[in-house]
């Protein structure tokens, strides 16, 4: 009889996780938060923004209650779900964050251990009908949880030696362990290992509070990967002018409390580096005189920044607070002195601002504020490691909710538009930190991927991601919005017809929610964000075609094409589960925007995984159903199927509903449709 063990092979991305973030020295901005770490609302509530049409696959917005009964009813069948994705035995799911759609499809997101101990890089989402039903599932990690051991050769004080060097090598201050080396599962990158994970406290270089991670092997000694959790992103304030704050009375006096928003708080640390501060507070509730020198300035526009963000993510992609349940972060302002940064911190769960340079310029504009919430948001959700490719997509991801809290903001005094920290002057020359529409001009960023992107500082490679959403939102070319011109190249020299900004920020954030995951790549954003577009426009209309075309304009993908067009890739990453033994299964592509027939040369390029593919037959099926075989039951107990077939299917119409075709004939294996793609050359 055949095993019914796993042990599959799939090649994965090569990102870490981590923890949180802020501003990088003086011409790189606010970093982001990562960690390893909703019952039904009526149909119509979900919000929706000017120029979106409504959509069964938008969330809808959960009270902390029905989040609350979500999250336990997942929980309470964890177990079903992890024998339902194939996980071995000694794997456990731990439910962390869930969301629901307008027509009721529910994503729970989980971590994952072995064993008793935190698997890091072991996350995924599962979307089904319930809560913890896994009809589509995507992971961090394709590779098995399998550790050869979890027993450690190698003393806890090795791990703990190697962290304080680490630390030292990056000339932290006053470096001391914080935390203890843990055991834990490394699956981050390559074959999962079991290894310490050490944090080191004290300041950075630059005098941010620093939780330096260290992941140590614990059969070799070997350093894997270490990261920082905490990475640099009626008042009168010093940006925003004159604005309505929400406020608490206590007695005959008034405190920045903000009880509509989860309780969220404003203390003034008062050059301190350390604690909470001091709750403002006043006799009466006027805030500030728009004054750095008055320090109840800055401590208005970061209540109000807040109360923004929060408003943003409530009305317009329903979510209700950083975590979704209701709890409000905390600001501290006045931190350090002559800090140029401002950070978030899971540890807190709050946003830091100093003054700047002199004490001169508060970072605690519109956009400041969001960049450093959003990074408790990708914390809270997706988890993007703060490093490589997806550090990149993650400090991009503050940087495009920046962008849009600034434009819903709709504030005269700092009105909307596609530059990062205009308002605060960081650099002293009257420049922004960051252009969406040319990275480039910054001197540092990068307007497109190439291979090395990884290998670049995040606040930098973070440029692609933002060009993206820049000419999705707004296509490319000369235009000016709010007074701002901008002149958005392409990597390929071709246009690029923009789909409006209400729409692009939609498919960002169901993206980040949904679809991404810690060691989320560009490639794999790609994937995510067309997944995201099918769910909320269809795959056959403008939406789909202008995320193709934006990718593929800074050099992640391929073209949508057109008529007549060729090199065009139709793709689809949804998993689709094989029953053992059962009937076929179809995984869907749309194609359109082709004229005539089909090539004699149609690619069919099919990522299945399968603990025994020769139980496998496999066929594609065109519109019309007619049916190509591409594999019939070989490759005997091999695993997986990634292969690219040659089809002439040049007497089919090109335009339709292809489908691949899959059936398990054979007891005892299991498997899925990773994915597949049509390329027409």
């Amino acid at each position: 009889m055949r095993s019914r063990t796993s042990h599959r092979r799939t090649p994965r991305t090569t990102q870490r996780r981590v923890a949180a973030v802020a501003l990088a020295g003086v011409a790189a901005l606010i970093a982001t938060a990562v960690q390893s770490g909703a019952a039904t609302a009526a149909p119509g509530t979900a919000p929706r923004t000017a120029g979106s049409a409504a959509s069964a696959s938008e969330s809808v917005t959960l009270t902390p209650a029905q989040r609350a009964a979500l999250m336990r009813q997942a929980d309470s069948v964890k177990a079903e779900t992890a024998k339902d994705l194939g996980l071995g035995a000694k794997e456990k799911l731990v439910v962390r964050d869930v969301l629901k759609d307008r027509d009721g499809t529910v994503h729970v997101r989980y971590e994952r251990t072995y064993d008793g101990l935190p698997v890091l890089g072991g996350d995924l989402v599962v979307q089904g009908d319930t809560a913890g039903e896994a009809d589509k599932v995507v992971k961090a990690t394709r590779a098995a949880v399998k550790p050869a051991t979890t027993a450690a050769t190698v003393p806890a004080a090795k791990a703990e030696q190697q962290a304080l060097s680490a630390a030292k090598a990056e000339k932290a201050a006053g470096a001391d362990v914080d935390r203890a080396p843990r055991k834990v599962i490394w699956a981050a990158d390559g074959t999962p290992v079991v290894a310490y994970e050490t944090v080191v406290g004290g300041l950075q270089h630059d005098g941010t509070p620093q939780e330096l991670h260290v992941v140590t092997d614990a059969t070799t000694g070997e350093k894997l990967y270490e990261w920082q959790a905490v990475q640099n992103g009626t008042g009168h304030t010093v940006y925003s002018g004159t604005v309505d704050l929400t406020t608490t009375q206590s007695g005959s006096s008034y405190n920045l409390t903000d009880g509509a928003r989860g309780g969220h708080r404003t203390y003034n640390l008062n050059r301190g580096t350390s604690g909470t501060g001091t709750l403002f507070s006043g006799s009466d509730d006027v805030w500030g005189n728009g004054s750095p020198s008055n320090a109840e300035s800055a401590g208005a526009d970061a209540h109000y920044g807040a109360a923004l963000t929060w408003d943003y993510y409530k009305n317009v992609h329903g979510r209700s607070g950083i975590r979704g349940d209701g709890v409000g972060a905390y600001s501290r302002v006045h931190y350090g002195n002559n800090y140029v940064n401002a950070f978030w911190s899971d540890s807190c769960f709050c946003m830091t601002y100093g003054d700047g340079s002199g004490n001169a310029n508060p970072l605690t504009s519109i956009d400041v504020a969001a960049h450093e919430m959003s990074h408790g948001l990708t914390s809270a959700t997706a988890g993007l490691v703060y490093s490589g490719e997806s550090g990149g997509l993650n400090e991009a991801t503050s940087d495009i909710f920046g962008s849009t809290v600034e434009f819903y903001a709709n504030n005269s005094s700092d009105v909307g538009d596609y530059l990062i920290g205009e308002e605060i002057d960081i650099n002293g020359d009257g420049t922004p930190l960051r252009y969406m529409d040319k990275p480039s001009k910054d001197g540092r960023s990068k307007d497109s991927w190439y291979s090395g992107i990884g290998s670049i500082d995040v606040h930098y490679s973070s440029g692609v991601a933002n060009h993206f959403f820049y000419l999705l939102s707004e296509g490319s070319g000369t235009k000016t919005i709010n007074g701002v011109t901008y002149d958005s190249p392409t990597s390929d020299g071709l246009p690029v017809t923009g789909i409006g900004r209400a729409k692009a920020e939609k498919i960002w954030f169901r993206a980040l929610t949904t679809k991404f995951t810690s060691t989320t790549n560009y490639a794999a954003a790609r994937t995510g964000t067309l997944a995201a577009t099918g769910e909320l426009y269809g795959t056959d209309g403008a939406e789909y075609k202008a995320v193709q075309d934006a990718w593929a304009a800074v050099n992640v993908g391929a073209r949508s094409g057109g008529p007549g067009g060729g090199g065009t890739t139709f793709e689809s990453s949804a998993d689709v589960a094989i029953p053992d033994a059962g009937a076929a299964v179809t995984s869907p592509i749309t194609v359109t925007g082709r004229t005539g027939n089909a090539p004699a040369n149609l690619q069919v390029s099919v990522d299945i995984v399968h603990t025994w593919s020769g139980d496998l037959v496999v066929d594609l099926v065109a519109p019309d159903g007619t049916s190509y075989r591409l594999r019939n039951r070989t490759g005997g107990s091999a695993d997986d199927i990634n292969e690219t077939y040659t089809v002439n299917a040049s007497s089919e119409t090109a335009n339709g509903t292809w489908q691949l075709r899959v059936q398990d004939v054979a007891r005892y294996d299991t498997g899925y449709i990773n994915g597949w793609s049509l390329t027409f050359p």
